[in-house]
């Protein structure tokens, strides 16, 4: 089940997103972030949710506009599966999910700045799930393992 995030859900996303973050091979956030910092930054986006079973809160996404102003109909995501939850479909249910939800709020295309190379499993899905490669930022992202690595620039629109 996807529904939306509830403020007393944060102390079972943050585990979820600490254990990303603190990895720093997919997102372009200090691995450091505090738990705040994190919240603000998961929390405070346009909207957020969770994908719950009955083990708990597995998965979780928000939608943020990407730019203000006249940008302000393209939207942004990032999405979370929990390490147990991988390779079971989660990550493309959420995706399908926040195509919807984001039709919903009147977005009309959804834009992800930064998509690592090195994340093969992400490009391989967003491709699956319509979106286009707009271009690559060659040396975008220090890698703890893999060195420096390119960054996807993909695009969908939502109409």
């Amino acid at each position: 089940m996807i529904r939306t995030a509830k403020a007393e859900d944060w102390d079972a996303i943050w585990p979820l997103l600490r254990d990303v973050f603190r990895a720093g091979t997919t997102y372009a956030v200090d691995p450091y972030i505090t738990k705040d910092a994190a919240r603000a930054y998961w929390m405070g986006a346009a909207a957020c949710f969770v994908a719950e079973t009955q083990e708990g809160i597995v998965g979780t996404y928000y939608i943020k506009t990407n730019y203000a102003g006249g940008g302000a109909h393209i939207c942004n995501c990032g999405y979370i599966v929990a390490a147990a939850a991988r390779g079971q479909g989660l990550a493309r249910e959420m995706c399908a999910h926040s195509q919807n939800a984001a039709r919903d709020m009147g977005y009309t295309a959804m834009q992800f700045n930064f998509v690592l190379e090195s994340n093969t499993y992400a490009v391989k899905l967003w491709h699956d799930m319509g979106f286009v490669t707009l271009g690559v930022i060659p040396h975008a992202f220090a890698h703890p393992h893999a060195g420096m690595v390119a960054a996807h620039i993909m695009y969908k629109s939502l109409n």
